[in-house]
């Protein structure tokens, strides 16, 4: 495909007909108030990502996890779906999406409304048991770790995975804790550097691109393979790809279109004209 520079009139005729699935990134929760990675609001970090082998080896390493996911879920926890959230529910409700799988762990796609949502990399709202593998609510843990550590006071820049930087006299002292049924070690449910993606999961959303009639990038630079690898594949088919995002992206070599544009503002736009007529119907 010849990468090619777009209007919204293209783009809307472009997924008139459905069959779309939604590919979305950080980019589309910026509005949120949740900074992405690479885009206009990425900032560089100062600490490494928390690895998987990390946290499972070293107690030490958990315990600044947690800190520093303590802090950040305050604003994690609080963000609310923007009108570009809105706008793809909006979309799914008149029929025109077959599916979302998003990248980002924030759950703001499904508190907009949206339902068919394949969460790649997890979800911050819920963790689970290494031992027992038993899922709970991230709630129930926060509520846990406000009462082991009753005075603790901490705040810093927040990350966009939902963690936030601290120092370590922060961090010291900070208590953990593990699961209340088996006693095991509790991680939030999500994929960490060093994770794979599950295998069954990956395979889900193969299925649903091969099965599209278009492909809409949201938000995503498309820098790494998780999300690339869907593209590639949609290319590989002949799918037509739609990107809308800020700044390049790696897979606008293989796209039918691509808008440099401020996401809330054009989904907003794309959903008034594509749900239209089945307003009035």
């Amino acid at each position: 495909m010849t990468e090619t520079r777009g209007s919204l009139d293209s783009l809307a005729g472009l997924l008139a007909e459905g069959g779309v699935v939604v590919l979305s990134g950080a980019g589309l929760s910026t509005e949120s108030g949740i900074p992405d990675y690479r885009g206009p609001t990425g900032r560089a970090r100062r600490a490494e990502p928390m690895t998987y082998q990390r946290f499972v080896g070293s107690a030490e390493a958990r315990r600044r996890y947690w800190a520093r996911s303590h802090v950040g879920w305050r604003q994690i926890g609080l963000a609310a779906p923007n009108a570009g959230h809105r706008a793809v529910a909006e979309l799914e409700r008149c029929g025109l999406l077959d599916g979302i799988v998003t990248q980002n762990v924030d759950g703001l796609h499904q508190a907009a409304g949206a339902r068919g949502v394949i969460e790649l990399h997890g979800g911050l709202d819920r963790v689970v048991c290494l031992s027992c593998r038993e899922r709970t609510p991230r709630h129930e843990l926060e509520r846990r770790l406000r009462s082991a550590n009753p005075g603790w006071e901490a705040s810093g820049q927040i990350n966009p995975d939902g963690d936030a930087v601290l120092t370590d006299d922060e961090v010291a002292g900070f208590q953990v804790a593990d699961c209340a049924g088996c006693g095991g070690l509790l991680k939030p449910d999500v994929v960490f550097f060093g994770e794979n993606v599950p295998r069954p999961r990956v395979e889900e959303c193969f299925a649903l691109v091969t099965g599209a009639r278009a492909v809409l990038v949201l938000g995503s630079s498309l820098a790494i393979r998780s999300g690339l690898r869907f593209v590639s594949r949609a290319a590989a088919l002949g799918i037509p790809i739609a990107i809308v995002n800020q700044g390049p992206t790696g897979g606008d070599a293989d796209a039918t279109l691509t808008l440099d544009a401020p996401l809330g503002e054009t989904l907003s736009a794309l959903a008034g004209r594509l749900t239209a007529g089945s307003a009035t119907e």
